[in-house]
């Protein structure tokens, strides 16, 4: 399972990356580096304690708060969205469960356009006003895509809705539920939802251009909500790795159902309940791209290898991405 690391680090140097790269295979570091700065006018450079954001990276970390109150009966996987929906959002179909939020499976409308320009702004209003899933209401009453099960559509509105069952059913504001369900037993010392009007000094600004001092901060909401935007570092991308796969997140067999795939629309890339599960089998992903933002973490619990770049800069993981693909998919076989 040998690293060709000089290719690795020609690849990030080439491509003028910013941000960290760590690669862990059996408990050993193959490889971890960080490029480019934090906070380009004050020269402060990133390191892999940097915090980053992971845009929809996150959302696995609402599919597990939500499969935590699966684990102990206050929702199940086949419950409507509408028992807790009551007459909010009538256009959603009565037929949506959370099981098809959770496999982008549901056919709810979008409010957010993924293929629109990195610096375009997405968000109607000011940033600051969606600091709960309960504040995109507005923007989540659209109507149906398609009738739910009958296909995968990639779904933020879908993920918010899922925020906003979650927060609704358990009395627990979003991102603090996230934090006591999953942060907490994860061990994740360094992850967490961070304002973007606050950011600590670990943290790195998210740029939407080489070479530029524009961030995106008026780009997204002020805080990360349910369809993404916490941060983390690449130390905890491995605990996350870990702690999942020992069950201490949610039961062995709620990780079972989630590693299970619901969704073959793309051969490459199934889907499951709020994971990727990239070819060759076996393995677990957390995906995101926005605006300043690029990750990857992938995890392979029968090898224990893990990889994950965080990226403060549109479009700039791509090529360690592919590189590491091509490797994990050798490795792998």
């Amino acid at each position: 399972m040998e690293l060709d690391t000089a290719a690795l680090l020609a690849a990030a140097i080439e491509n003028d990356f910013t941000g960290v790269i760590r690669v862990e295979a059996g408990g050993e570091c193959l490889f971890e580096q960080a490029f480019g700065m934090a906070d380009r006018a004050h020269r402060i450079p990133n390191t892999p304690d940097t915090q980053f954001g992971m845009a929809s990276g996150s959302k696995t970390f609402t599919a597990l708060a939500v499969l935590s109150l699966v684990a102990e009966g206050t929702m199940a996987l086949d419950d409507p969205a509408r028992r807790w929906l009551g007459g909010d959002l009538p256009q959603v179909d009565d037929a949506v469960t959370v099981r098809h939020l959770l496999g982008h499976r549901s056919g709810v409308g979008e409010y957010l356009d993924d293929d629109a320009d990195a610096d375009e702004y997405l968000v109607p209003g000011s940033p600051h006003i969606y600091t709960s899933p309960e504040d995109f209401l507005p923007l989540l009453d659209v109507p149906m895509l398609a009738a739910p099960g009958t296909g995968f559509e990639y779904s933020n509105g879908g993920f918010v809705l899922l925020g906003l069952l979650a927060q609704r059913a358990s009395g627990v504001r979003y991102q603090d539920l996230v934090r006591e369900r999953v942060l907490r037993p994860a061990g994740l010392q360094h992850t967490d939802f961070l304002r973007s009007d606050e950011l600590p000094g670990s943290a790195a600004l998210g740029y939407l251009y080489p070479d530029s001092l524009r961030t995106n901060i008026f780009h997204l909401p002020i805080e990360g909500s349910a369809d993404g935007g916490a941060y983390l570092t690449v130390g905890d991308a491995r605990i996350f790795w870990l702690a999942l796969a020992a069950g201490a997140i949610v039961p062995l067999e709620l990780v079972e159902e989630m590693t299970t795939a619901v969704s073959d629309h793309d051969p490459e890339w199934p889907y499951g309940l709020g994971l990727w599960l990239p070819r060759p089998g076996g393995v677990w992903a957390m995906v995101g791209a926005d605006a300043g933002v690029e990750m990857k973490s992938e995890h392979v619990p029968a090898h224990d290898l893990t990889w994950t770049v965080l990226a403060n800069e549109s479009e700039k993981a791509g090529p360690m991405m592919r590189h590491l693909r091509l490797w994990r998919e050798a490795a792998l076989g």
